[in-house]
C-alpha cells in the first residue's frame, strides 16, 4: 500500500533527480547538501539585484554577516531551548601532539574520533538577523533602525527535499523600532514580497505559519505564535502540490529581541522588531521548476524583470 508519506518522498526524489539531471544542483554525499551551476547562482544574483532595487526607497542600512556567529551571542537567544535539533556548533582540535595520535589512532580503528574535539567560541548561523541584534545594543534613533543583510544560515535537518537545504542564503530587510514601526514593516513586506515573486511568474500564497519549536512547549509555543499572527509564510509548489513549500517569511517578533540584546526606544522600552526574510535558494528552485531548467527559454516579462 502506498501511503501519502511514500508519495511525498517519490516526488522529492523526482525532484531531485530532475534538478541534479539538468546540472542546477551538485549532490554532495549528504542529504541537503549541494554545490550549484553557474546558471543556478546566476538566477540568485539577478533576484537579489531585484530585492536590491524594490527595498532601495527604504534607504536601508547594509550589512553582510558570515555564517558563523559567536556563541556568547547565540546563547542571548532562546534557540538553543526552542531549537536545539536545528543547531550547529563548531568544534576543532585544540590538543597536543600526544592528543593528536591518539586522535589519528581512533579514526584508524574506526573509532569516534570526534569526541576528542573542543567546542570553539562559534556557532552556526541560524537566522541572517541573529548576527545584527548583538550591534544593535543601546538605544535606537527616533525613527528606528531598518537594515538589510544577507547571510549563509546553517539548519541542521538533512532531508532528500531539495528545497530543504542544510546551509542556504537568507536575504532580509529588519526593522528595528516601536511595535507599529516593526509591524508596518511586516505588513508592508507580505504585500511587496507576493507582488514580488508574483511578477516573476511565482503564484504564492500567503499563510499564517508557526515555526519548527522542538520539545514539550512546541505545541503550545507554535499555537500562540500562529493565535498571535506573528509569522506569515509564502509558500508555492515546488517539489509536490500537496506539501507547499515556504520561500519567503514574514515575521514580527515582538520586543524578545529587544530585551535579549537590550535595544531600547528613546523611552527606554525594549525596542520591537521585524523582518522579511527572501529564501533565495528556495526561489531559484521555485523558478527553475516553475520555468523550466533554462531561463533562456523562461516568458519574456520574467526575463525582463531578472535582466536575463
Amino acid at each position: 500500500m502506498c501511503t501519502a508519506t511514500d508519495t511525498l518522498s517519490d516526488a522529492y526524489r523526482g525532484c531531485l533527480e530532475h534538478l541534479t539531471q539538468a546540472g542546477l544542483l551538485i549532490p554532495l554525499g549528504v542529504p541537503g547538501l549541494y554545490g550549484h551551476s553557474g546558471v543556478f547562482e546566476d538566477v540568485i544574483e539577478r533576484f537579489e539585484q531585484f530585492v536590491t532595487r524594490r527595498g532601495r526607497h527604504l534607504q536601508p542600512e547594509v550589512m553582510r554577516f558570515p555564517a558563523i556567529l559567536n556563541r556568547a551571542d547565540y546563547l542571548r537567544t532562546t534557540h538553543i531551548e526552542t531549537f536545539p535539533d536545528l543547531m550547529g556548533s563548531v568544534h576543532s582540535f585544540t590538543g597536543d601532539v600526544r592528543d593528536h595520535a591518539a586522535l589519528l589512532e581512533k579514526r584508524s580503528r574506526g573509532e569516534d574520533w570526534t569526541r576528542d574535539l573542543t567546542p570553539t567560541q562559534v556557532m552556526m548561523t541560524p537566522a541572517a538577523c541573529y548576527p545584527l541584534y548583538p550591534t544593535a545594543t543601546g538605544t535606537l534613533p527616533a525613527g528606528g533602525r531598518t537594515v538589510d543583510l544577507r547571510s549563509f544560515v546553517f539548519r541542521h535537518e538533512p532531508s532528500i527535499d531539495p528545497a530543504r537545504m542544510q546551509i542556504f542564503r537568507q536575504r532580509e530587510f529588519v526593522r528595528l523600532g516601536t511595535a507599529e514601526q516593526a509591524l508596518a514593516h511586516r505588513d508592508y513586506w507580505l504585500q511587496t514580497g507576493r507582488e514580488m515573486l508574483n511578477c516573476v511568474g511565482l503564484d504564492v500564497q500567503p499563510v499564517v505559519a508557526n515555526d519548527p519549536f522542538f520539545g514539550r512547549g512546541a505545541r503550545m509555543m507554535a499555537a500562540t505564535q500562529k493565535e498571535q499572527v506573528l509569522k506569515f509564510e509564502l509558500v508555492i509548489a515546488v517539489a509536490s502540490a500537496e506539501k507547499p513549500t515556504a520561500i519567503t517569511s514574514c515575521n514580527y517578533h515582538l520586543d524578545h529581541f529587544g530585551h535579549a540584546f537590550d535595544i531600547r526606544l528613546e523611552d527606554g522600552r525594549a525596542a520591537h522588531t521585524a523582518c522579511i526574510g527572501f529564501g533565495l535558494e528556495r526561489i531559484a528552485l521555485a523558478l527553475f521548476m516553475t520555468h523550466g531548467s533554462d531561463p533562456d527559454r523562461w516568458p519574456s516579462d520574467v526575463k525582463n524583470v531578472l535582466g536575463l
